[in-house]
């Protein structure tokens, strides 16, 4: 889940790039750790119907109730811990769009549907926005490049655009319901917009050179229901806010946790890779140390890199095991390789130390 939720990053990409490092030595695949992540995997494929369904819907149960307590608390402390608590249940939630877009038809019934049920249109994320884009992050010859829907080289741009990063972030769900509420209509009158909107406006990227492709066949179709199931929700709630139906307070509140928890991804996404690739193709080898794995004993990217992102480095290497099973296999693939293997270079200790290794990078003259 890159991250995962800016409505478009241009401005971020066009801020001044710092020159090119010298050229990096090309990595060669490490077959015997490829080999090693597949053959331990194997039985680890099969998604577990029984944890979705459950995790999702406790996490929507504690982020949901969470909110109405954040947004009718009579003092600011019990509304605060409600507001925060509810941030990172719904972005529990919000995070398992990661896993649909890696989903087989059929591997969870139904699992997909009552996600963008409860989820993605409520929250203006219906999944059409990460499936058919995630996927070109997973392509051997597309991952950091200018295909890469989730990919800029940040550790090579000036300092100032990690903090813009993360604050076009904040704004992001203010501007799908624009999206949804305003484009979506504007564009079904106008053919020319609809395209635009299409390629600039319907994916959950940063990447800004990256223009996704027209939908066709039965994902049209999906598309075309999820978009108007969240365009009528984003007119009906724009309506119930300016009739007073539903008062500002009880719509600002919910908004403010919707892009804390925004903010949350966004600065995982930050630490999700190292961000060093200048343009050209990577070997799996070279994507996999370019990712980053934060595995235990460190117990707060459970709360901050959730369903399994916390391994997105082993995520690389197996892009179909289910998020339930990552911590598994890590276990036997560090189990099984000796500690001065390539697979041991992708783990780091906790996000402190990631989001400062990566300011640094900013930082050098090139």
């Amino acid at each position: 889940m890159s991250t995962r939720a800016v409505l478009n990053a241009r401005d971020i990409a066009e801020a001044p790039i710092a020159a090119p490092n010298a050229a990096r030595e090309r990595i060669a695949d490490d077959r015997a750790m490829l080999r090693a992540a597949a053959e331990l995997s194997r039985d680890l494929h099969p998604h577990k119907p029984l944890i979705y369904w459950s995790d999702l819907l406790v996490s929507l149960v504690i982020g949901y109730g969470a909110m109405f307590v954040a947004a009718t608390a009579g003092g600011p402390a019990l509304g605060l811990a409600a507001g925060f608590v509810s941030a990172l249940a719904i972005y529990r939630a919000v995070s398992f769009i990661h896993e649909i877009a890696h989903m087989k038809p059929g591997a969870v019934p139904g699992f997909r549907l009552g996600w963008n049920l409860l989820v993605g249109v409520p929250l203006f994320v219906p999944s059409f926005m990460y499936e058919d884009v995630h996927v070109h992050h997973h392509a051997r010859t597309k991952y950091g490049t200018v295909e890469d829907p989730e990919y800029l080289p940040l550790a090579l741009m000036k300092p100032w655009t990690l903090p813009m990063f993360v604050i076009v972030a904040a704004l992001a769900p203010a501007g799908l319901m624009v999206r949804y509420g305003l484009l979506t209509p504007l564009s079904a009158l106008i053919p020319t917009l609809r395209r635009h909107v299409i390629e600039r406006y319907s994916g959950l990227v940063i990447n800004p050179a990256y223009r996704r492709r027209m939908p066709e066949g039965r994902f049209r179709r999906e598309w075309l229901l999820m978009e108007a199931g969240a365009c009528l929700w984003a007119l009906t709630l724009i309506l119930l806010v300016v009739t007073a139906v539903i008062p500002l307070k009880a719509f600002l509140i919910p908004l403010a946790i919707i892009s804390a928890a925004t903010v949350i991804n966004q600065v995982r996404t930050l630490v999700a890779h190292l961000w060093e690739n200048e343009g050209d193709a990577m070997s799996v080898t070279a994507q996999y140390l370019d990712s980053v794995n934060v595995p235990p004993p460190a117990l707060l990217p459970g709360l901050w890199a959730p369903v399994g992102l916390r391994y997105h480095a082993l995520h690389h290497l197996l892009p179909s095991v289910p998020y339930h099973a990552l911590g598994e296999a890590h276990r036997r693939i560090a189990a099984a390789l000796e500690q001065g293997s390539i697979y041991h270079k992708a783990s780091y200790g906790g996000l402190p130390g990631l989001l400062g290794q990566l300011a640094r990078s900013t930082m050098v003259k090139r």
